[in-house]
């Protein structure tokens, strides 16, 4: 059950905790799960939203997690815990007709429904409650919740990541111009209408299948744009999946720092590309539409062209668009969905620490435990979850090494190994030097 706090709670100041945690998205829920049955340190882990949600607005009916679901929040690091996807599916007591269905990937509702279920029994998470400030205090950390104040000599930021909204579209967001991220939350009649969904990612895709698949709503016309050459394929095979494993992390991180950009564009399609099913289902419907319904030509696939314009007007938006040779090319849309993936960014409870943080491009500079290099006072450490991928690799958004980097997180805060998270074999023989 969820922690309410009350008018008397709320004064309450100078509570010491060893550890606070902004923020209960997965990556946290996972820490705490790992935190849980550890008695020796205090650790309240706070959340703004009132209830524990993942992606509302993608939790399409047909998609599925990209990942096994024994890379749950707990599993891989320890197989006992009573927070496992298996010990959901046993206290559904639906655990023999998930097994009859032979699948290893589990729809993203499922997998939502896992979390909360999770979230609503760990006794160290609280929500509808915000940390609004983290700032020093001698020799600690002040972190300030709602009405209350907190002491703390570890910080654990778990906030996800910040939609990217191209500059040019900024100043039309609204019911018309809408992130992705917020698609199933918008009151949509796509009837008739020319729709443009702008990236080529998975998102993306899942946006155009659940367009072109809504027979009663079907746009007029769907413009599918992407900066990529081609509609790419998720690359899910066993060498590359290989790159979501303890070791290959630690041997990114030990790679020197000017070789991390180029491998790392080399890997993209390891963990942005789209799903082979899906893809396949796109390509049959735009068959089926035109040819065997017949509904005619609905859609314009645009890839290989960038947005970099866009104006309202009488008719709905011009889009301005460009190749990589910098030929220009507009097209008009009713509705625009941007889905044009996320980044991180400073939470806004850490400006007044923002100068003193270390930072790499688009994350943080972290040590080996995932604590932040920060100008700090002796003892105090900030970790970061899902803020290095440009010095762990591709796996650092992923659900694939969450369990291992909390293990990590929890053996650094209580300064010994509770969690065996060294010495698992790889495919890969890394270069030792």
């Amino acid at each position: 059950m969820k922690t309410v706090l009350t008018p008397e709670s709320r004064a309450t100041r100078d509570l010491t905790y060893g550890a606070v945690g902004v923020g209960a998205g997965p990556f946290n829920l996972s820490l705490a799960a790992l935190l849980a049955p550890i008695t020796e340190l205090r650790m309240r882990f706070f959340e703004k939203a009132p209830d524990f949600q993942w992606h509302p607005g993608l939790l399409f009916p047909e998609a599925t997690i990209q990942v096994s679901y024994l890379k749950d929040l707990v599993t891989l690091v320890d197989p006992t815990s009573v927070y496992s996807f298996l010990s959901f599916l046993r206290g559904q007591r639906r655990l023999y007709r998930f097994l009859n269905r032979e699948h290893t990937r589990v729809s993203r509702k499922e997998f939502s429904r896992y979390l909360r279920w999770v979230a609503r029994r760990l006794p160290n998470v609280q929500f509808g409650a915000e940390v609004r400030e983290v700032s020093l205090d001698g020799d600690a950390f002040s972190v300030r919740v709602d009405g209350r104040t907190l002491s703390t000599r570890n910080i654990v930021l778990g906030t996800g990541l910040v939609p990217n909204i191209p500059p040019c579209a900024r100043p039309y967001l609204g019911n018309e111009v809408f992130h992705s991220v917020d698609y199933l939350r918008r009151p949509l009649d796509t009837s008739g209408k020319v729709v443009a969904v702008v990236g080529g990612g998975q998102s993306g895709a899942e946006v155009v299948w659940h367009l072109l698949a809504d027979s009663v709503h079907l746009p007029g016309q769907l413009l599918w744009t992407s900066r990529r050459a081609n509609f790419l394929p998720l690359d899910e095979s066993p060498f590359t999946n290989e790159l979501f494993s303890p070791a290959y992390s630690d041997h990114f991180f030990n790679l020197p720092s000017e070789r991390h950009d180029v491998i790392l564009a080399e890997q993209k399609l390891a963990s942005d590309g789209v799903s082979q099913p899906l893809l396949q289902r796109i390509y049959d419907r735009l068959y089926d539409l035109e040819f065997v319904e017949p509904q005619g030509r609905r859609a314009r696939l645009l890839p290989g062209k960038e947005l970099v314009g866009m104006r309202r007007t009488p008719r709905g938006y011009d889009l301005s668009l460009r190749d990589r040779w910098g030929k220009p090319q507009t097209v008009c849309a009713d509705l625009i969905v941007l889905a044009t993936g996320a980044s991180y960014a400073l939470p806004e409870a850490m400006r007044p620490l923002g100068g003193r943080i270390g930072w790499d491009r688009d994350g943080y500079v972290v040590r080996s435990d995932f604590s932040i290099e920060w100008d700090s006072p002796p003892g105090l450490r900030v970790y970061a979850q899902n803020a290095a991928r440009q010095m762990r690799g591709v796996a650092d958004p992923n659900l694939s090494l969450m369990a291992w980097r909390s293990a990590v997180i929890a053996n650094s805060l209580l300064g010994r190994a509770v969690y065996d998270v060294d010495g698992e074999s790889s495919a890969f023989d890394f270069d030792r030097d």
